[in-house]
């Protein structure tokens, strides 16, 4: 979203685009997002096969952003709304991490993982400045997108499932 001015330039929008209105609208679509996943865990019984289905839902709305052109700007902040939506599932994300470990660590691992995903940010944005030289916005985010992708489905797959799971236990010494 941030980058939203030189990815409608690239994309070939046919007005001017900011980064405020793309990440206002990514905002909304991430908190309708965080509702809808967790929804999707009540009704699938599962916080793994909720998030596979987001992550996969993801994964085509980034892949679509990537590929449409000549959209208005109106347009192009639907789709950000929508990768706001597919990409919302940050409250189920952290109650699952913080489901996999004992009363003692618990709220040190629900901290603790966010500050990891936001860390990676740093490298992330600069593997695709270091790329968007040579393969342009749309290529170098492809790639980043690619690769965040591949760890997120290899994560979501090593991960317990934690869906009804007794969480009044300690990690052992």
């Amino acid at each position: 979203m941030f980058f939203a001015d030189p990815f409608g330039r690239a994309l070939g929008v046919t007005g001017p685009v900011g980064a405020g209105k793309a990440i206002l609208w990514g905002y909304l679509g991430m908190a309708l997002g965080d509702l809808c996943s967790g929804l999707l865990s009540q009704l699938t019984q599962s916080r793994r096969k909720a998030i596979g289905i987001f992550l996969v839902l993801s994964l085509a709305v980034d892949a679509a952003y990537l590929s449409l052109t000549g959209l208005s700007p109106d347009a192009f902040y639907v789709v950000c709304g929508l990768l706001g939506v597919t990409s919302g599932y940050w409250v189920l994300f952290i109650t699952m991490a913080s489901e996999q470990f004992g009363t003692d660590i618990r709220a040190t691992v629900t901290t603790t993982v966010p500050n990891f995903v936001r860390g990676l940010l740093i490298p992330l944005t600069a593997l695709y400045l270091a790329l968007e030289s040579s393969v342009g916005a749309p290529g170098s985010a492809g790639i980043v997108m690619a690769l965040s992708f591949v760890v997120a489905f290899v994560s979501l797959a090593w991960l317990k499932e934690t869906f009804g799971k007794d969480l009044d236990y300690s990690e052992p010494d």
